[in-house]
């Protein structure tokens, strides 16, 4: 019986450990807001020292974590996903790159049908450097051994879109140039 409960007790911790990424997610996802970024790193994507830069280590490949990624920000009404991939990444192929092609089908699907915008590699990793200036980024690194299938995630405002903000900055000018038109006494 007290085998039972030692083996028992073990199967419970390697559960949890092999999900506690998740949780780290989950919790520092809560806290991200408009302009922070995610990073869901390959294996060999260079390691962050800066501040403002978070690091989980996720057990499991790309498109798992981009999936469970998706979910977790669809739960939230403040930001929504900007999804960046590496230019380089179309231009892999199988006989080059073993398993990119298994790679893509699987990362189509955790995709969720969202847009992505293709930037080269070091476009990316540049506006990223830009963006620990002064914004937080959490990075979740994976074993995913592929090279360029990093994904890059700028968290947008959820409630508020680009047309509404050109909209309401044009009402602003508009309203300052009536200012400026009316005469002054």
């Amino acid at each position: 019986m007290v085998l039972g409960l030692v083996v028992s007790s073990l199967g419970c911790g390697l559960i949890r450990h092999d999900n506690t990424w998740k949780v780290a997610v989950t919790n520092q996802t809560a806290q991200l807001g408009y302009r922070n970024w995610i990073v869901i790193a390959e294996a060999s994507l260079p390691a962050q020292n800066r501040v403002g830069i978070r690091q989980v280590a996720a057990n499991v490949e790309i498109p798992e974590v981009l999936d469970y990624v998706l979910s977790t920000l669809g739960q939230t009404q403040h930001v929504r996903p900007q999804l960046y991939l590496t230019r380089e990444l179309r231009s892999l192929d199988n006989d080059f790159t073993p398993g990119i092609d298994e790679h893509r089908k699987q990362l189509q699907t955790a995709l969720r049908a969202h847009e992505t915008t293709e930037l080269e590699q070091q476009s990316l990793l540049t506006l990223l450097e830009d963006a620990t200036r002064s914004f937080d980024v959490l990075v979740i690194r994976t074993p995913t051994a592929l090279p360029y299938t990093s994904v890059f995630i700028e968290l947008q405002p959820g409630y508020w879109d680009a047309e509404s903000e050109t909209r309401l900055r044009e009402r602003i000018s508009r309203e300052r140039m009536e200012k400026l038109a009316r005469p002054t006494m």
